[in-house]
């Protein structure tokens, strides 16, 4: 064997070469896999720990807090439309303007939303302009359809059938302090009629 001879190679040494070339090729496949693997778990579990947090500590108390007033909104509603109560008060101009201050604040707590009242997730919010980016770069071609502007859609439904229903216009977006002001109707409507409780 000529070894200036380029067209004659060892077969052992190629054979030996294709089995590196192959196997630096799966460890690479495993490593990539791997790594891919453990960024997703640790995005998930960041992802659930920051639901759990935003959950706890701004979800469900305003969730609370807005369903107790629509419950107790809608108990006095109830109460001031009752057909005994009527006859108790003799349909005076009194009841009467109660029971209407009860359909007006029943139906302003009704077009609140969670998502009006909530403090803005700044975090979120850039995190998903930027996985928005990400799946226009990596997509061009799909229409970029994120979690925001789904819930911007689920949203307009609702003002539509509420719309249908309750044959108004779109009410406008709610605020913190119209719920503020809201809950103070509530408990003065409330000690009108001599009840006596606070929401």
């Amino acid at each position: 064997m000529d070894l200036d001879d380029p067209w004659e190679d060892d077969p052992h040494q190629h054979d030996h070469s294709i089995r590196e070339q192959e196997w630096t090729k799966i460890s690479d496949s495993f490593t990539n896999s791997g790594y891919r693997e453990g960024i997703i778990a640790g995005k998930e579990a960041s992802l659930q720990e920051g639901f759990d947090d935003g959950f706890a500590s701004v979800g469900a108390p305003l969730g609370r807090q807005l369903g107790l007033l629509r419950g107790t909104a809608s108990a006095l509603l109830s109460y001031l439309s009752s057909s005994s109560h009527e006859m108790d008060n003799n349909i005076s101009n009194a009841s009467s303007s109660a029971l209407e201050e009860a359909r007006t604040i029943s139906a302003a707590l009704a077009d609140i939303r969670l998502s009006d009242i909530a403090p803005r997730d700044l975090e979120a919010e850039e995190h998903a302009r930027e996985h928005l980016q990400d799946q226009m770069s990596d997509e061009p071609s799909l229409p970029a359809i994120g979690e925001m502007e789904e819930r911007k859609k689920m949203e307009q439904l609702e003002d539509m059938l509420n719309q249908l229903t309750a044959g108004s216009a779109i009410a406008p977006d709610r605020t913190v302090q119209d719920v503020a002001k809201l809950t103070e109707r509530l408990d003065l409507l409330a000690r009108s009629i001599g009840l006596n409780f606070s929401v």
